[in-house]
């Protein structure tokens, strides 16, 4: 009787064995087609990612340097707001 037991018990376990093994092959044929290889989705992303990081490195440098430049701008526009201001009120003193 003991040997049966220990027979099904071998089985069962081989059985175990191979019902794990045939699914973490699916598992892991699954993770291969979404990154595992050049042409996954996973990959495509990380190419495209790439290509943003890429392109738009350079905006720190520029931005800084546009931030400058509207700073000046916004100190020439307060004087021209100056300038039409007391023009306007010129303007109002000679028609009184």
């Amino acid at each position: 009787m003991s040997v049966i037991l220990i027979i099904v018990t071998i089985l069962a376990v081989l059985l175990l064995v191979y019902v794990l093994v045939h699914y973490l092959r699916a598992i892991i044929k699954l993770l291969t087609s979404i990154g595992g290889n050049g042409s996954s989705y996973l990959a495509k992303l990380r190419l495209g990612l790439r290509a943003i990081e890429t392109e738009t490195g350079h905006l720190p440098v520029q931005v800084t340097k546009l931030n400058g430049g509207l700073t000046e701008v916004a100190g020439g526009l307060k004087i021209v707001d100056d300038q039409l201001e007391a023009s306007i009120n010129a303007a109002l003193k000679q028609n009184v």
